[in-house]
């Protein structure tokens, strides 16, 4: 009893936060954050090149990890680039000597993108390869909002994460276009949403929800779409990379555990995983809330999927549930869950109050993540994730309450049919 009434507490607050955040207070909101995005811009900027404190080595950003690993396969050895040796020399190639190492934990089909990004000069790769797949991300963004007015674009756009990501020089905007798009078509394009599920490959732990999903809903078509993009990808990087490259990544991959079970970016991490990590449990306890957080997970979306529900819904189930059951998902990939926001968004009803409110608890989450985490040893931005699970799931829930209802009505209504002549 008095769990329900303290649910019930926080859904009152909620909702009157969220009564608070209508559009035009919301763009106002917007504008402000972005214009401390923009300072914040100037702020680094200014720091990597050292006008603000002296620096003690040079700073760098998360792609050159991506673009040594590149050029590393254009010069015909790709296997190196699992090597950490090899691979730092080539990242101070591409930048300056001295610079903090970034792992290459992707697999190479990953090279596929990094090899032609390498061919190109270091900064002219960065932006190609952050606009081009910021304008995949906008594009299939408008299409799951049915709304491309600039006020309902702009609120995602300002997404501390979007500002965080660019920065970094990280791949989630790829991530999110490919999830996006496979989503908004799974029922129109079956096939082609398969294999732009497949095409995430190049990530693979996200992809651990997406058989769930395809197989509880009876997309057979999509599976066996998504498992010959998968191979298709595979024999590519293998005919264009060989297979030591392959035996070197599955090598790094087991080396890999070490490295992040002991503190290695762990405060931007956005998984029960790193939850545990950062609050002082051990990998042991970590690992096992992982896999049943996992296990949630999977069971949700395939109780969502199975259903039936509408694509909003397990859209935006499939999107959340993903982040918090893979254990290894950083900041930057909280760009998933502005796709389970949009799809809130376009589903029936929109936003209500309450699921506002919690949208901007994430928004808070997500200003600075990482030093945020250094600074109170809370791991916000796991639990903002799990806080979006949570609002996702309790749509859905009201979906099938609400299915349920006019079931039971449609059943009861032939009860008192008059019978019919023969």
């Amino acid at each position: 009893m008095k769990d329900r009434l303290g649910l019930s507490a926080i859904a009152v607050m909620l909702s009157r936060v969220g009564g608070l955040l209508h559009r035009r207070r919301v763009s106002a909101y917007c504008a402000m954050l972005l214009a401390g995005e923009l300072a914040l811009t100037v702020f680094y900027i200014a720091g990597t090149y050292g006008l603000i404190v002296p620096l003690d080595r040079p700073a760098t950003t998360d792609f050159v990890s991506f673009y040594a690993a590149g050029s590393l396969a254009d010069a015909g050895t790709p296997a190196l680039a699992y090597d950490h040796a090899a691979h730092l020399a080539a990242e101070e190639h591409a930048t300056a000597p001295g610079i903090k190492y970034n792992f290459f934990y992707y697999p190479p089909v990953y090279l596929l993108i990094c090899a032609a990004l390498a061919r190109l000069p270091y900064l002219v790769a960065f932006f190609v390869f952050e606009v081009a797949t910021l304008g995949l991300y906008v594009f299939v963004l408008s299409r799951i909002l049915g709304d491309r007015r600039w006020t309902t674009l702009f609120p995602f756009l300002v997404f501390p994460i979007v500002f965080w990501n660019f920065g970094y020089g990280q791949n989630g905007f790829l991530t999110a276009g490919l999830f996006g798009a496979a989503t908004l078509l799974i029922d129109r394009r079956p096939v082609v949403a398969g294999l732009l599920f497949g095409a995430l490959c190049y990530k693979p732990h996200f992809g651990i929800l997406i058989p769930v999903a395809l197989a509880a809903g009876g997309y057979w078509r999509a599976f066996a779409a998504a498992v010959a993009s998968v191979a298709g990808l595979v024999l590519l990087s293998v005919l264009g990379f060989g297979d030591a490259s392959w035996h070197q990544f599955l090598a790094a991959i087991a080396a890999s555990r070490a490295t992040y079970e002991s503190g290695v970016k762990l405060p931007g991490f956005v998984t029960p995983f790193g939850a545990v990590l950062v609050a002082g449990g051990t990998p042991a306890l970590a690992y096992a809330v992982q896999a049943a957080a996992t296990v949630f997970a999977a069971a949700m979306v395939a109780l969502v999927w199975g259903r039936g529900l509408s694509l909003p819904a397990r859209a935006a189930v499939l999107a959340a549930a993903t982040l918090v059951a893979v254990p290894v998902a950083l900041f930057y990939d909280l760009m998933l869950a502005t796709l389970a926001v949009a799809w809130l968004y376009r589903s029936e009803g929109g936003l209500t109050q309450a699921e506002r409110a919690v949208v901007a608890i994430l928004y808070v989450a997500c200003l600075d993540p990482v030093r945020i985490t250094e600074a109170t040893h809370v791991p916000l931005a796991p639990l903002a994730a799990l806080a979006l699970v949570g609002v996702v799931g309790h749509r859905a829930w009201r979906e099938v309450t609400a299915e349920r209802r006019r079931s039971g009505i449609a059943g009861g209504a032939e009860c008192f049919e008059p019978a019919r002549p023969a």
